[in-house]
């Protein structure tokens, strides 16, 4: 018999509840039904943006919001500053280049962190710049930025806008859109919100929306004016994902039982145990600080190829985490801990872990990381 177990940054497990949610017979979205299902989901994702604002909602994966950022608020030969630490800061710029915006890529070494004064500096050499992309946790490399003191710094800027990609971040740690001033945070369904890949997410500021009404960009199918109009409805502009959005609102009751600084709290303490018990192996972090309450990304031992790690774990322990990306392919793994993901879940990819490293040859005393983890979880907080 085997059982597989998935702690990879997306897709991430989910909860029986939600499955069985999206198992139910379908319902027509132009119904009162769903109508009533929908009003349900726009309160839930206020709490978990943590904002006034209506939060939209697309059939997509996140890189479609990511992209409806950039369309809906910028014209063609406008300038963004695009954060680049990893494989999804190159999507902004990517994303920016496809149409026409000219992006100034602040380049940020792989496995670091943000100098928020670097950002002060760039804006005030160039007051023209029109928004900042950025990520709240950059997932390729499990670092953290300080996006509370990069939006402290935009937000004295009226003619620029700060863009977060919160898609492995939202849910996992703080980020209170409206208490920071964050202009546009975007999500994706497949991370702590506990879903299946195909919902991707969207909240604007009153600024942010001030730039959408002067965007000239092309827009069809991601028009955020066009879906705000019919969401106010509890409509969608076209057809949704409707299975998605009846999951959606069950994964959502379930976040707003456990309480947001709950949900917060067990994601930085699963982050912490993770980190402990892959130091207690004499292995590096990546992220020498910084981390992520979502993804642990950890150096791979000298002479052992961290996508042989990973291999391993998949295909004889049946254990999904994921590998490095672009450059850090092959130096490094990255161990999930966010969504429906609890104690036991950790102990388990640490034994895992432990088994594979021996394995591959790495001098590894067994039970060493475990106890580690095992003493961070059973802390009083």
């Amino acid at each position: 018999m085997k059982k597989q177990y998935l702690l990879a940054p997306g897709p991430t497990p989910i909860p029986p509840e939600v499955l069985l949610t999206m198992a139910e017979p379908i319902v027509h979205h132009r119904a009162p039904v769903y109508e009533k299902i929908m009003q349900g989901v726009r309160e839930g994702l206020k709490y978990l943006f943590q904002t006034k604002k209506e939060v939209l909602i697309f059939a997509s994966s996140g890189t479609g919001a990511m992209e409806g950022a950039v369309t809906n608020t910028l014209c063609a030969g406008d300038k963004a500053l695009v954060v680049e630490g990893g494989k999804f800061g190159e999507r902004w710029a990517n994303i920016c280049k496809a149409y026409g915006v000219k992006a100034r890529v602040y380049p940020v070494e792989w496995g670091r962190s943000i100098d928020p004064v670097s950002i002060a500096q760039a804006l005030k050499e160039d007051p023209s710049i029109k928004a900042v992309f950025t990520q709240a946790t950059e997932t390729s490399t499990g670092v953290l930025y300080p996006i509370k003191e990069i939006a402290a710094i935009v937000s004295r800027h009226p003619g620029t806008i700060l863009v977060v990609d919160a898609i492995s971040h939202l849910g996992a740690a703080e980020l209170p859109m409206d208490e920071w001033k964050l202009d546009i945070v975007v999500a994706g369904s497949q991370k702590a919100i506990m879903l299946p890949p195909g919902l991707a997410f969207a909240a604007l500021s009153d600024k942010a929306w001030e730039f959408v009404g002067k965007s000239t960009l092309p827009k069809f199918y991601f028009d955020f004016r066009k879906e705000l109009k019919n969401l106010t409805q509890n409509q969608s502009a076209y057809t949704p994902a409707v299975s998605l959005v009846m999951g959606l609102a069950e994964s959502l009751k379930r976040i707003q039982e456990e309480r947001l600084e709950n949900v917060f709290a067990r994601h930085a303490k699963l982050a912490k145990a993770t980190r402990e018990a892959m130091l207690a192996l004499g292995l590096k972090l990546y992220a020498p600080q910084a981390y992520s309450n979502a993804v642990t990304a950890v150096v791979a031992p000298p002479g052992v190829d961290g996508q042989k790690v990973v291999k391993i774990l998949r295909d004889k322990h049946n254990l999904t985490i994921a590998g490095g990306q672009d450059q850090a392919k092959g130096k490094i793994f990255r161990i999930a801990h966010l969504g429906y993901v609890d104690q036991f879940d950790i102990i388990l990819a640490v034994a895992a872990v432990e088994m594979t490293l021996k394995e591959l040859g790495y001098a590894v005393e067994m039970g060493q990381g475990v106890r580690a983890a095992m003493e961070v979880l059973t802390e009083a907080k």
